[in-house]
Parts: C-alpha cells; structure tokens; sequence
C-alpha cells in the first residue's frame, strides 16, 4: 500500500486560487485600504477582481507581493 504525500507540503498557498487570495483581502481590507498596502493600479483605479486576476496573472513581482500580504494577513 502507498501513501501519497502533498505535492508541495511546504507551500501554503497550494491549493488557493489567487481569485481566492484577491477576494479574501478585499473582503477584508476594501479596495482602498488594499490600494494603500499595495499600490498598483488595479487596486486603486476602477477595481474589480477580473481585472486584478488579469494583471497579476501577468506580473510576477505584483503576485508575489499580493500573495506575501495574504500569508501575513490571514
């Protein structure tokens, strides 16, 4: 008999969805606090999940910094 272990038992985000990162902070922060803590465009100028989803699909250093606010917030 085998035991699958986790793909990535180190990581803490796998396994969250970054819509689901994005979410929970602004459930918890609101676009203004969490385009004070971050400041990109997509959170301060006509925000909306869609659009941040698409920019920080594409912008590594935008990612990790919304992921590292996650892990330190929750």
């Amino acid at each position: 008999m085998t035991t699958s272990k986790p793909a990535q038992p180190n990581n803490p985000l796998h396994g969250v969805t970054l819509e689901s990162i994005v979410t929970r902070l602004v459930d918890h922060y609101g676009w203004e606090k969490l385009g004070d803590k971050i400041n990109i465009n997509c959170f301060n100028n006509d925000p909306s999940v869609k659009s941040s989803l698409k920019f920080l699909r594409k912008t590594p250093w935008a990612r990790e910094q919304v992921e590292n606010l996650y892990l330190s917030t929750f």
